[in-house]
């Protein structure tokens, strides 16, 4: 496919909606860094930033089917500059600029404020002068097995499942995937399915990076429903499958966060369909609250390597762990082994709450001991995370703390998580929205604030911290336990990360999981040895312990 993505007519196809991303696409391929969408209510009079040759940039983009970009479009980026305290700014266009515009545009120079503009033809020129590929991606040894792996099993299964824990780049290596396909076949037409819209979009921008400038790409969601699909197509489930129920047929299809996939469902309809089309699933965390098993439909795992393996190996960020287990009751600990609990009476009865403030004394220790420190903290709900981020917002350190959560509009949430990712809000409060398809690669404290545990939940979570960056070599977790099987986690975790199956890299420091009470870690140590699979055990399964041979107290 040579047709350039920002070719005047892909661009009026792709209408106002569509116009940002493609230039966000092609700011990429220009070798700009750290570019972020921030279009949008709000956005100040920008669209996109980015940075080259040292300097920042803010980006304008104005999308119209006729005529010319108004004099006030200027006046927009110039805001936006300084808001973003940016050296350049650009008003991008499909059309031209009107002679006000420009004319406005050499007022602000006189004052030192240089705006250019570039056109409909200045952005196929740009497409042209760019290289066909992204930078090469240097992938880390594991990554190119991986890769391997997977290529291998879709050869010669047509099926083929990846399992990588967060942060060591399970969408590097399904875009390797791709992109192999691709150099087989430039002409292939791909699927790549996500649960969420948020997700799908992410998704879209993270496999630019792995895709020569010649493929085009397209979102496809309730929202957006173009009809060429060409290309490579991120889509959300159902639309994917109304779009295979109307006989579209890609060669290749990959499900992101492969563990929704169910034996019944949009899922299992649409992998149906496509059943002759080669299929593979990637994933941190491949169990499922049901007793269905991903890997009937996809197969024995083609790779896989898990939070453990990641930090004895050196590719993830070591974790100094604390758990805090000051409020066992020890009354029901003496009944315990006369009485069969559920596992909600026990975790309701055993641990006693604790006070938000406590927990901030907590945090706040850590966040003292650590360089540039960047913090989220995971709540039971989102009055919880509200209310964690009123009570942080007392310390002066915190005063810009906010919460993250599904209640907020999508526009509020993208904004916040771009303060924290700039640094000015170092502390987020959030519930369930970051476990999945958010990068946050400066987190190196992670605060468990009485969280229920679930298995997915937890590694998805506790991930949000492991990814390495220069200068980061640990993440701090405190985990104030209101759940045993989070306990029984840690403690297997303990066992994985000292245990002698795969080599151990000897300048690599090992986790370091510690109990506030060692009268309590005792316990519970026995509790869990006595319990088989105590980790994923649900709320409703009755548990017997042996009465424990306790300390004195």
């Amino acid at each position: 496919m040579t047709e350039s993505f920002v070719d005047p007519q892909q661009l009026i196809i792709g209408g106002e909606r569509r116009f940002a991303v493609q230039v966000e696409r092609l700011l990429g391929l220009l070798r700009y860094t750290d570019i972020v969408n921030i279009d949008g209510s709000g956005d100040v009079g920008g669209d996109l930033l980015g940075t080259i040759a040292g300097q920042q940039w803010v980006f304008q983009a104005k999308w119209q089917k006729k005529g010319s970009v108004p004099a006030n479009a200027v006046d927009e980026v110039s805001a936006a500059m300084d808001h973003y305290r940016a050296d350049r700014g650009v008003v991008v266009t499909n059309v031209r600029p009107s002679r006000d515009a420009i004319s406005r545009a050499q007022v602000l120079a006189r004052t030192g404020q240089r705006i250019d503009f570039w056109n409909g033809v200045d952005l196929q020129q740009l497409w042209e002068q760019a290289p066909c590929h992204p930078a090469r991606i240097r992938l880390r040894s594991y990554q190119s097995d991986a890769v391997a792996a997977l290529v291998d099993d879709l050869d010669t299964e047509g099926r083929a499942l990846l399992v990588l824990a967060t942060g060591l780049g399970k969408t590097v290596v399904g875009g390797e995937v791709i992109a192999h396909h691709l150099s087989l076949d430039s002409e292939a037409d791909i699927l790549v399915v996500a649960h969420t819209k948020d997700l799908v979009a992410q998704l879209e921008r993270a496999m630019w990076r792995h895709l020569p400038k010649t493929v085009k790409t397209q979102v496809l969601t309730g929202d957006e429903k173009p009809k060429d699909l060409r290309g490579v197509t991120f889509a959300t489930v159902a639309s994917a499958l109304n779009v295979a129920l109307a006989g579209y047929r890609p060669s290749l299809v990959m499900i992101d966060e492969t563990h929704h996939v169910g034996e019944d469902g949009q899922y299992g309809r649409l992998l149906g369909e496509l059943s002759e089309v080669s299929q593979f699933g990637v994933t941190a965390t491949p169990w499922r609250g049901d007793s269905y098993d991903i890997e009937n439909h996809f197969g024995a795992a083609s790779y896989k390597l898990g939070i453990g393996d990641g930090m004895r190996l050196g590719y993830l960020a070591q974790v100094d762990y604390r758990l805090f287990l000051d409020n066992i009751d020890w009354e029901v600990v003496k009944d315990v082994s006369h009485r069969s609990y559920s596992m909600k009476e026990l975790n309701t009865r055993l641990f006693l709450p604790q006070r938000d403030e406590a927990i901030v004394d907590e945090l706040a220790e850590a966040w003292r001991s650590t360089l540039d420190p960047r913090a989220i903290v995971f709540c039971q709900t989102k009055e919880h995370a509200e209310r964690m981020a009123e009570l942080l917002r007392r310390s002066p350190e915190w005063r810009r703390a906010q919460a993250v959560h599904d209640g907020l509009k999508i526009r509020e949430r993208q904004l916040r998580l771009l303060d924290f990712r700039s640094g000015r809000v170092p502390i987020l409060t959030a519930v369930d929205i970051l476990n999945e398809g958010v990068d946050v690669p400066d987190v190196n404290i992670i605060c468990f604030a009485r969280v229920t545990h679930s298995r997915r939940i937890f590694v998805q979570q506790l991930g949000r911290g492991l990814r390495l960056r220069e200068g980061k070599h640990k993440v701090i977790a405190l985990d104030f336990v209101s759940d045993l099987r989070r306990v029984a986690a840690l403690l297997n975790l303990r066992r994985q990360t000292n245990a002698e199956e795969i080599e151990v890299i000897s300048h690599v420091p090992q986790p370091h999981i510690t109990f506030s009470n060692a009268k309590v870690e005792s316990l519970l140590e026995q509790w869990i040895l006595d319990a088989a699979d105590l980790e994923t055990a649900n709320d409703d399964v009755r548990l017997q312990f042996i009465d424990p041979d306790l300390p004195a107290s």
